[in-house]
């Protein structure tokens, strides 16, 4: 358990409770593991944040997963302002600057090891000392447009049902600086605004979705999600989530306790689930050609250009086939 207790040469401190005993360490260490510091821990930074959370934020606290994300974290966090109270930042190691300027712009920086992103923010909410009531959960490539912040200030300029436990929130997919919006990408709606303490995130290793216990409200504008910053780091993370995805399919608690249901009538990400379900059911190598001919043809993906054409069968066709390509490997080298 973590208990934060104050700040000394600009380090976040935290309280580790081990048994009956209390020890007052620092934010990182070494694997996490043997203690020894980092070089850049022994460093404090500079008191000059350039970028501070305005006094009129809203009582939402931002959680953002990090590691190695130098070149997003800054846009991410500066999207925050005048929206979250506090920004925390859970960095699984980063080797770069990730760190040293996510504290330059007044986040809260804590180190935990990586599992898989279910776990991470799952201990995220279990062990930040959160001040608000509200928890907005991003990624460091995604980024809060006007209309979005606009609507939350909006929203939380009066009361809030007590019964409204969270707020659906869609993501606009950027690639190569283009919006990809057609082929099913736009709108696409994922509950990443929640009480604290009313939802979580379901256990998947891959694709997962927040669940909030009681009433989720829809909120306009939206959330951009960088989905590469070019193709080589693009194919290198689709490789290792078609790892996950494939993993999971072969998993024997697939579809176990702890997540999303699968709904044709119920919400957004519910209904996505149950077509998700339905593909799944198809032959594996058949399904990424009629996956990819729904999303260019059917669903007008083709209108996105020669930047969608890209997308789409790298992320609507190549991908799928890549997960069924694992999935038969490891069928057969059992």
């Amino acid at each position: 358990m973590l208990k934060r207790v104050g700040k000394s040469k600009g380090y976040l401190h935290v309280v580790a409770v081990i048994g009956n005993e209390w020890e007052k360490t620092p934010r990182f260490s070494a694997a996490g593991l043997d203690g020894t510091p980092r070089l850049r821990d022994l460093c404090p930074v500079k008191k000059q944040p350039l970028f501070d959370m305005p006094i009129s934020s809203l009582p939402i606290s931002a959680i953002i997963l990090t590691f190695n994300e130098e070149r997003q974290i800054a846009d991410c966090i500066r999207s925050l302002s005048g929206v979250a109270g506090e920004v925390f930042v859970v960095d699984s190691g980063s080797t770069d600057e990730t760190v040293p300027l996510a504290q330059q712009l007044g986040a809260q920086v804590v180190y935990h090891p990586f599992e898989d992103y279910s776990r991470q923010r799952n201990w995220a909410l279990e062990n930040l000392p959160v001040r608000y009531e509200w928890v907005l959960h991003l990624d460091a490539d995604h980024r809060l447009t006007e209309a979005l912040s606009h609507s939350l200030r909006r929203t939380f300029s009066r009361p809030i049902p007590p019964d409204v436990n969270g707020f659906l929130i869609s993501r606009r997919t950027i690639f190569l600086g283009k919006w990809i919006r057609y082929g099913g990408h736009y709108p696409v709606y994922h509950a990443v605004l929640f009480r604290h303490g009313k939802g979580y995130c379901e256990r998947r290793r891959y694709d997962q979705h927040f669940c909030v216990e009681g009433k989720v409200l829809r909120l306009s504008g939206d959330v951009e999600d960088i989905v590469t910053e070019s193709l080589f780091r693009f194919v290198e993370r689709h490789n290792r989530w078609s790892s996950f995805e494939a993993a999971e399919r072969l998993s024997a608690t697939a579809g176990a306790m702890g997540v999303l249901k699968p709904s044709l009538w119920g919400t957004p990400q519910q209904r996505r689930r149950y077509w998700k379900r339905c593909y799944e059911r198809l032959p594996l190598f058949i399904r990424p050609f009629l996956y990819f001919f729904v999303r260019y043809f059917l669903r007008l993906g083709f209108l996105d250009g020669r930047r969608g054409l890209i997308f789409h069968v790298l992320q609507g066709f190549w991908f799928r086939f890549l997960i069924d390509a694992k999935i038969y490997e490891q069928r057969h080298s059992a």
